[in-house]
């Protein structure tokens, strides 16, 4: 095997990498685009576990709104 032949295989499995995560990073974004990710919305039952967790801490506290920070 002649030592130019094997940098030619090199440089060809290196940009078959590339070019396969190219592939697979347009599928993801079509995927994305398809299925867009939901808004979350807060349950009753997260308001509660944190207010059970902020009257534990905080005895006598009143929870008046929960908000996500972004």
């Amino acid at each position: 095997m002649e030592p130019t032949s094997l940098v030619f295989i090199c440089l060809i499995a290196f940009l078959m990498v590339f070019l396969i995560l190219a592939v697979l990073s347009l599928v993801m974004r079509l995927i994305i685009f398809i299925f867009p990710e939901k808004k979350a919305q807060m349950d009753t039952a997260t308001v509660a576990a944190l207010t059970a967790a902020v009257q534990y801490v905080y005895p006598g506290t009143k929870i008046t709104k929960v908000e996500e920070e972004k």
